[in-house]
């Protein structure tokens, strides 16, 4: 039983560190293109990053050069503090 917890405690933790950035980074998007609909959508529902992927490349038109350049710039500003 021990197993299965410690197992389901590593999954919960693995999704939980895929999904935050992904949805802090569709979210800020959103505000930045005044896209109200899509921000509570975003910021209420849970789809493991799905949704906030397919609105950062499909609805924001982003690149994936630009999405790995925001990541870098904030990671850097992030380490560098």
């Amino acid at each position: 039983m021990e197993d299965i917890s410690f197992s389901f405690g590593l999954l919960m933790f693995i999704l939980f560190i895929w999904t935050i950035p992904w949805k802090v980074y569709a979210v800020w998007i959103a505000v930045k293109h005044n896209h109200k609909k899509w921000f509570v959508a975003l910021l209420l529902l849970n789809t493991v990053a799905i949704l906030d992927i397919f609105y950062i490349f499909k609805i924001a038109k982003k690149s994936w050069n630009e999405v790995k350049e925001d990541f870098k710039g904030t990671w850097g500003s992030i380490k560098n503090k």
